[in-house]
């Protein structure tokens, strides 16, 4: 599906955006990123993504030559150009935006690359048949396991995915719609792409950003959203048998929502469908999300 993209503050369709190879971002992968999506015609929770942007940046020393006020007027226009903007439903914009190190010689020295480079793309956002959230979809455990706190932090939303990149490549190998990482330990850390929950006698539980993870925004939101309806979620340490023994699992992402999560690895989760508390909790979180977007 084509893209309009939005490189240094000029606008070009996907076959003509481009990006130089000398830009450490393309090097070394040095760079951060966000993905968020709207709903009617707005991107949600963009503070929250933008405060998370800023905070992986400060991780890794990389200056981010925008405030968010110009983040957001550069991808609304953006919008604009790829004739995604205003309030119609079937015509949601998915909004990628990329901050790299910016183009220097071939160094790791951060002084060699004096300007950050900002991308943002823009593309019509797909979302998944209803009949999937219904029916739920099978993942698989991979062997590929999460960085280590003390290599690649996790916490860092870098453009450098090669660890999330196998596990997801195993996973399609596995047939499986998404692969969910061990950390170092053997416990349960999060999916490819998605932060990882189940839901044990009523309560909604999701491995602790100390497993070594990415602290979703989705996933923040679930404790919220949880909190309001009187459903307890709460972070623990999980196991493989946690997730294999739970009533019901979902995983949940800035594109999919809370969605239900019914196999692993053959193995059936629950009563191998979308489960209840899951749904309430989609439901809510799709009725807050067209609301702040009214």
């Amino acid at each position: 599906m084509a893209a309009t993209v939005n490189v240094n503050g000029q606008t070009f369709d996907q076959d003509h955006a481009v990006i130089s190879v000398f830009d450490h971002g393309f090097l070394y992968g040095e760079g951060v990123y966000e993905t968020l999506r709207t709903y009617h015609g707005k991107p949600f929770l963009f503070e929250r993504h933008m405060r998370r942007l800023r905070r992986s940046a400060g991780m890794i020393d990389l200056p981010i030559p925008l405030t968010d006020d110009e983040i957001a007027r550069r991808f609304t226009e953006t919008q604009r150009a790829a004739h995604l903007e205003g309030d119609v439903p079937e015509r949601e914009a998915y909004i990628r935006i990329l901050i790299t190190r910016g183009v220097g010689d071939l160094t790791y020295d951060p002084a060699a690359t004096p300007h950050s480079s900002v991308v943002i793309i823009v593309k019509p956002h797909v979302q998944l048949p209803e009949d999937v959230y219904n029916a739920g979809v099978p993942v698989s455990i991979v062997p590929i396991v999460r960085n280590h706190p003390q290599t690649v932090n996790p916490m860092i939303k870098s453009n450098n995915l090669l660890n999330n990149a196998l596990a997801a490549q195993h996973a399609v190998r596995e047939k499986a719609f998404e692969g969910i990482m061990r950390n170092h330990r053997g416990e349960l850390a999060e999916c490819s792409t998605s932060n990882l929950f189940i839901v044990r006698n009523g309560t909604v539980l999701t491995p602790p950003l100390e497993a070594g993870l990415l602290p979703g925004i989705t996933r923040e939101y679930i404790f919220e959203i949880g909190a309001a309806l009187g459903v307890p979620v709460q972070e623990a340490v999980l196991k493989d048998a946690d997730l294999l023994g739970a009533d019901e699992s979902f995983l949940t992402s800035t594109t999919r929502e809370a969605l239900a999560i019914v196999r692993v690895d053959g193995q059936t989760i629950g009563k191998g469908v979308c489960g209840p508390v899951t749904r309430e909790l989609l439901d809510e979180y799709r009725r807050r999300a067209v609301a702040g977007a009214l």
